[in-house]
């Protein structure tokens, strides 16, 4: 009973078919496992036990019957605390909603139920999501599992950190520049940033209708394999009608990709940051395995990528942070965490005009088109997933480290898929993810790549805690 808590979810749900484990032991495996790391990390901040052991109760009876509700059948699972919980407290990491009970599901978490998942807790985020580390007024810090000194990343560090550790199957995060992609490198597990229109941001606490910068925010699954994030896209995927920018579009089987027709790029270096040698190697090692397969591999930097730091910046600071000011007086928040001041303040200090920040609009779609133009000769993107793996709680924050999400955020603004799969391990015996970037809509073939590399490379490892 103790090793299934590290297999996939897709495996969980086969041994329930099979009643080769009952959903009530399952359930009460994986609560045992948070009860036992969960005081290191804090990387889930509530717990719905007794629910869920009600649910699981439900499904075991179901299926006696002969009845089941979906691919996820008594599967249990985390969902980060920005996306709403009907009867569970969603904080969002903010203190004017410490104490918020929802009275409905986001619509991804509706959906993971309805498919017959069953909700443990949620995790921890930093406040609204805005910032590359995970802590917090309310609930505090997360801690790294390969080292509790170092971050998991953010904002979704607390589903990094606990489905790392076998604490869930699998958990869904949200990502504006890197949230997704940066916990799985930073905790060795697998993650997919959707492609922008895919998947609804309804209830979560940075929602759909934020204007120019709306298409920046995909909520996403994080998972220890990746065949667990295939499991679960079709699942979250489609409109819902009511987030107006989700897009009627085919979700493609990564099992029907070939990928030895694949053209691929790769680059180890944005212009901008510079890794660190181990990350390097990573890319350089992932593109190797996938020199005898594909059809083309190529190192080529899109020329526009080193833009990217300056006109994200400026998208997402120029109107002053005025969406973010909007959701702290929405949600009553009166004292923010100190990343959150400081953004503001210097959101602040670089508000331009409205001349000036429609100009700034201008670029980045002068941007997306440059790397469209890249895209027309490559199927594949291969990179890092940052300039360096985990670092010491706070120093992520710092204004030089912080331009290292630069490797992800360039995708945020093109709004294409992007899959992170664990490539090595940095000499501080820390994870360090590769970065599978494919073209617009293609979440199969990111898939299909981040798969093959996950085999060729080991994916996952257990932590020793």
């Amino acid at each position: 009973m103790n090793e299934i808590i590290y297999a996939s979810a897709k495996t969980m749900a086969q041994a329930i078919q099979d009643r080769e484990v009952s959903a009530v032991e399952l359930v009460d495996a994986h609560l045992a496992r948070i009860e036992d790391v969960n005081p290191a990390l804090n990387a889930v901040v509530m717990l719905a036990a007794d629910r869920a052991r009600v649910e699981a109760a439900e499904a075991d009876t179901a299926l006696a019957r002969g009845e089941s509700k979906g691919a996820l059948h008594g599967v249990p699972f985390t969902l980060k605390d920005s996306i709403d919980t009907e009867g569970v407290i969603t904080t969002g990491g903010t203190l004017g909603r410490k104490h918020y009970v929802p009275d409905a599901d986001a619509t991804v978490a509706a959906r993971l139920r309805a498919a017959g998942g069953i909700l443990l807790g949620k995790t921890n985020t930093p406040e609204l999501t805005y910032a590359g580390e995970t802590d917090n007024l309310v609930y505090g810090r997360t801690n790294n599992p390969f080292d509790l000194s170092r971050a998991p990343g953010g904002s979704s560090g607390g589903a990094g950190a606990i489905v790392c550790c076998g604490g869930a199957a699998f958990d869904i995060g949200s990502d504006t520049g890197g949230s997704i992609r940066g916990p799985a490198h930073y905790c060795g597990i697998t993650g997919i940033k959707p492609n922008s229109g895919r998947v609804p941001r309804t209830g979560h606490i940075v929602p759909h209708g934020l204007g120019a910068v709306d298409s920046l925010t995909q909520n996403g699954p994080m998972a220890r394999y990746v065949e667990d994030l295939a499991l679960i896209m079709p699942i979250i995927s489609g409109p819902d009608w009511n987030d107006p920018h989700i897009v009627p579009m085919p979700l493609g089987d990564p099992a029907d990709v070939d990928i030895s027709g694949l053209r691929v790029a790769f680059y180890t270096h944005n212009g901008v940051n510079t890794p660190t040698p181990e990350i390097i190697a990573a890319v350089r090692t992932a593109v190797s395995a996938l020199d005898d397969m594909c059809a083309s591999v190529e190192e080529d930097l899109p020329r526009a990528i080193p833009d990217n730091p300056d006109i994200n910046n400026r998208l997402s600071q120029g109107n002053g942070q005025a969406g973010a000011r909007r959701l702290l007086e929405k949600y009553g928040t009166s004292e923010t965490h100190q990343w959150i001041t400081r953004l503001l303040e210097k959101a602040s200090e670089n508000t331009v005009s409205v001349q000036e920040y429609t100009a700034v609009l201008e670029e980045v779609d002068a941007y997306r088109s440059d790397m469209l133009r890249f895209m027309e000769n490559y199927d594949v993107i291969i990179c890092p997933v940052s300039s360096f793996a985990a670092l010491p709680h706070g120093e992520s924050m710092t204004d030089e480290k912080r331009i290292g999400i630069g490797y992800t955020s360039t995708y945020n603004i093109t709004g294409w898929p992007s899959t992170v799969v664990r490539g090595g391990t940095s000499p501080e015996d820390l994870p360090i993810g590769v970065q599978v970037v494919a073209r617009p809509w293609r979440e199969d073939v990111s898939l299909a790549v981040a798969q093959y590399l996950e085999g060729a490379l080991g994916g996952w490892q257990k932590p020793s805690m």
